[in-house]
């Protein structure tokens, strides 16, 4: 396989990449910052109900992968030849060396400590040395598999204030780490829901994988209330999701809210200020972990 590399402004990024991908053959496509560790880097996210990011930066670097050096030499081509490409330049054609690509995804994902004696590991690495408390979890189509600085609080949370949990809800569950962690550390009946019905089945082949029951469902399985709510999404959903955690919270019951940017921790606690004051509990790269306890 052949990579081409090209450099484009913003506005050529998303119709660059769609040529490459719809028109001209290409196997994949990347955009990647080009002023990428430098002091000139800048991040791109998004949330829901928030305008979507930009497709790419001011300064692009797209990568595209090919089958053979003569479908990539006749896109670059065909690109150039366009009036509308101004300002796409070509940085170089290099042949891909064959490689394990199953080893190779597989090596990107280490083992992940949560704390000292708890871990999440992939199935294809080896328990390590100390870790008493084992997560198996490989990734897949939903969101979480713990390298996230956000789902790492939550599991810290948990594995710092364990106790026999008579019921939990992990709200927004993807892969239903939060809840097999829940299960790990003693709580007893667990409901993991989220609105995706592929974290729903990622959720159930994770429990059976590590040993756990819990249920999982679509938001509507959440009933009644429970003594630990958990929910790591985002800061514009977790407030609007203030009344329906907030009605599932037992007396005494703890509020764990994670998908937080530092600069958002005001917003969140206005929100549930009409059912408990948050605080912030925990800070990871800028991300942050708020909680609460219900009166």
């Amino acid at each position: 396989m052949y990579e081409l590399v090209l450099t484009a402004p913003q506005a050529l990024v998303e119709p660059v990449s769609e040529a490459l991908m719809d028109e001209l053959d290409a196997l994949s496509v990347s955009v990647e910052d080009a002023d990428a560790d430098t002091e000139a880097e800048h991040a791109l996210f998004g949330e829901p109900g928030m305008p979507a990011p930009r497709p790419g930066w001011d300064r692009s670097v797209i990568k595209a992968l090919f089958a053979d050096e003569p479908a990539a030499q006749q896109a670059l081509t065909l690109l150039l030849a366009q009036d509308w490409t101004t300002g796409l330049h070509p940085q170089g054609l290099t042949a891909m060396e064959d490689q394990d690509w199953v080893r190779l995804t597989q090596s990107q994902f280490a083992p992940v400590p949560v704390t000292e004696q708890f871990w999440i590991v992939p199935t294809w690495h080896e328990v390590p040395a100390g870790a008493t408390r084992v997560m198996r979890l490989d990734p897949g189509l939903a969101f979480g598999t713990g390298t996230h600085p956000t789902t790492r609080m939550c599991l810290r949370w948990i594995a710092q204030h364990a106790t026999p949990w008579s019921r939990v809800l992990d709200y927004g569950c993807g892969s239903g780490i939060l809840a097999i962690g829940a299960a790990l550390h003693g709580a007893q009946a667990i409901d993991a829901v989220d609105i995706d019905p592929a974290a729903v089945e990622s959720t159930r082949a994770n429990a059976t994988a590590n040993g756990v029951s819990l249920n999982a469902g679509l938001p509507e399985a959440a009933q009644g209330s429970y003594p630990l709510v958990l929910a790591n999404i985002l800061a514009t959903p977790l407030k609007l999701l203030a009344p329906l955690l907030c009605a599932h919270l037992a007396p005494g019951a703890h509020l764990v809210l994670a998908g937080i940017l530092a600069r958002q921790a005001d917003e969140l606690r206005a929100a549930y200020a009409p059912w408990l004051a948050l605080e912030v509990s925990d800070e990871d790269d800028g991300w942050i972990l708020m909680t609460g306890r219900r009166a």
